[in-house]
């Protein structure tokens, strides 16, 4: 058989079982066609071989849950992630002041209030330091959050006694007025009339393009990309597609939507085609926020908020409703649920849609066909939430990283009892779910060797605490890498087509300079990535 590449002395890790590798790899068209010895290897013919001298090699990286176009308008914003003070979010938007006209909008984004020295929300009085000739808003890492300051807050509508709507929450000081700070449903109001940065088409696609280059980088081959209609993150499924057809999209991409839409027919010739890059995906719906803007929903209120269990976006009745229409309709549920109350929700919406559609006639079979049901996030479990999530066709799109922020606080929120229960990957893998790994960026960077450091060291990026926290939930270094790469697949019925090198798999790979199977786990944040390959193709290296 003539190749068109072959792969030779490397460490090929094939995600099949750990430590399972080989040497060589072929390629012909898309496709791997060999797996073997350098001595097997020497029988083929290629039009190019590489020597990979000594490399270590594993399947495409994925990111099962982010925000693309969300990520795409913050390069035009200020980039507050590295404040650790209100002083300093000051500074860096006041560097934004000088280069902005008066009267135009000024946003920040990435604040976390809990790296904040003062350890608390900024209020539309810090905001007003920056400037009382801008409109400013700044939004919280998690999304789920933004302070305003007092001249948008007029622009905005937003007065004495103002009415936050369902699932909004607007604070107020002691006389009733508004502080600046607006959390879940209510935060739209500003990105309703906030300008959409990327609204010019050419700035659009060049901030896309440079993204997905970035990505390519840090071997990534594949995001699941969601629209936000909440906060105007839109996904135009036709822009990828035509980068895909000028062959300048570089991973593949699966856009899920926040609205109903026709499930997409996919022949089986298009499945089996290593150089589709472009498809939908599911469909998401909201339970409740964070647990760092302690808007999650908790069965028990929170330790440090106390008759505060963070509340939920709909009743159970809406969203039984809204997960059957979407399961009846073809449609894979994508259900965010981070508090314990929240899961709970969830579990008995699925198990709702799954009773009244056998009811309808809906087989046992039929139901085993259809794509898991997939819940987002899941950081709080207890026994009988994991006992009910065996017995459901699931797949938890997980966010490792989020704990390398979050076990500086996690503790102070929900106490050291429940925080037992909070980011329990160990224990829901050996339950036998499957767990994919994410980053929600913008909400943390999409690098997923960050992901993957952080479910084997479950430390923060600093490398504390020693021995990593709670450490009995850790994951081997292999099973991290499931996280972000053989298990993503599972989310969307491909993984007899990705997530590991098989022979007949499409050839994604990655190339790293260190062997991430032979180092120290703290080691796992600093591996580069040399090459990466999408079907066969270099385009990353």
């Amino acid at each position: 058989m003539q190749l068109d590449k072959l792969f030779i002395n490397g460490k090929i890790y094939t995600m099949e079982a750990d430590g399972k590798r080989v040497e060589s790899i072929g390629i012909k068209n898309g496709i791997i066609k060999f797996l073997g010895t350098n001595e097997e290897a020497s029988f083929f013919k290629s039009s190019e071989i590489i020597d990979l001298e000594g490399r270590a090699v594993v399947p495409g990286l994925a990111d099962s849950h982010m925000h693309m176009y969300a990520y795409c308008q913050n390069q035009t914003s200020v980039n507050l992630e590295s404040a650790r003070s209100i002083d300093d979010m000051i500074y860096l938007m006041k560097q934004k002041v000088k280069d902005t006209p008066c009267g135009n909008w000024i946003k920040g984004v990435n604040f976390d209030q809990s790296k904040f020295k003062e350890n608390r929300f900024p209020t539309r009085y810090d905001l007003d330091k920056i400037s009382l000739e801008h409109p400013i808003v700044i939004k919280r890492c998690c999304l789920h959050a933004v302070v305003a300051n007092s001249m948008a807050l007029k622009l905005a509508g937003v007065a004495k006694g103002y009415d936050g709507g369902t699932g909004g929450i607007v604070e107020f000081d002691s006389d009733n007025e508004p502080n600046g700070i607006l959390r879940e449903q209510c935060t739209k109001i500003f990105d309703e009339i906030i300008p959409d940065p990327l609204l010019d088409e050419k700035e659009k696609r060049k901030i896309m393009q440079e993204v997905l280059k970035d990505m390519a980088s840090k071997g990534v081959t594949t995001i699941h990309t969601y629209a936000a209609r909440i906060w105007r993150y839109d996904e135009d499924i036709e822009l990828y597609r035509t980068l895909e057809k000028e062959g300048e999209l570089p991973v593949r991409v699966t856009v899920c939507l926040d609205e109903l839409f026709e499930p997409e027919f996919i022949t089986q010739e298009k499945k089996d085609d290593p150089y589709r890059m472009v498809q939908y995906g599911s469909y998401k719906l909201f339970t409740d926020g964070s647990l760092g803007s302690r808007s999650a929903a908790l069965k028990e209120p929170y330790c440090d908020d106390v008759g505060n269990k963070g509340f939920v976006i709909c009743t159970q009745d809406e969203l039984n409703e809204r997960v059957l229409i979407a399961y009846k309709k073809g449609l894979q549920p994508a259900i965010h649920a981070i508090g314990d109350a929240a899961l709970d929700m969830t579990l008995s919406a699925i198990e709702y849609s799954l009773e009244t559609t056998r009811k309808l006639g809906m087989t046992e079979i039929e139901q085993n066909s259809r794509l898991p049901f997939r819940i987002i996030h899941a950081q709080m479990i207890d026994e009988e939430l994991l006992d009910r999530m065996k017995k459901l066709p699931l797949v938890l799109d997980i966010q490792p990283i989020f704990l390398c922020t979050d076990l500086h606080w996690i503790e102070d929120r929900i106490g050291s009892e429940r925080a037992k229960n909070a980011y329990c990957w160990k224990t829901m893998k050996d339950a036998g779910l499957i767990q994919t790994g994410g980053s929600d960026c913008p909400v943390e960077y999409f690098d997923p060797m960050k992901g993957i450091y952080g479910a084997a060291s479950r430390k923060d990026m600093n490398g504390y605490p020693d021995g990593g926290y709670m450490p009995t939930e850790k994951l081997s270094v292999y099973d991290s890498f499931l996280l972000f790469t053989k298990n993503v697949h599972y989310a969307t019925g491909q993984e007899d087509k990705l997530g590991t090198l098989e022979v007949g798999k499409f050839a994604d790979m990655v190339v790293f300079e260190k062997d991430p199977f032979e180092s120290l786990e703290d080691e796992l944040l600093n591996i580069k990535v040399l090459k990466t390959f999408v079907a066969g193709k270099q385009v990353y290296g």
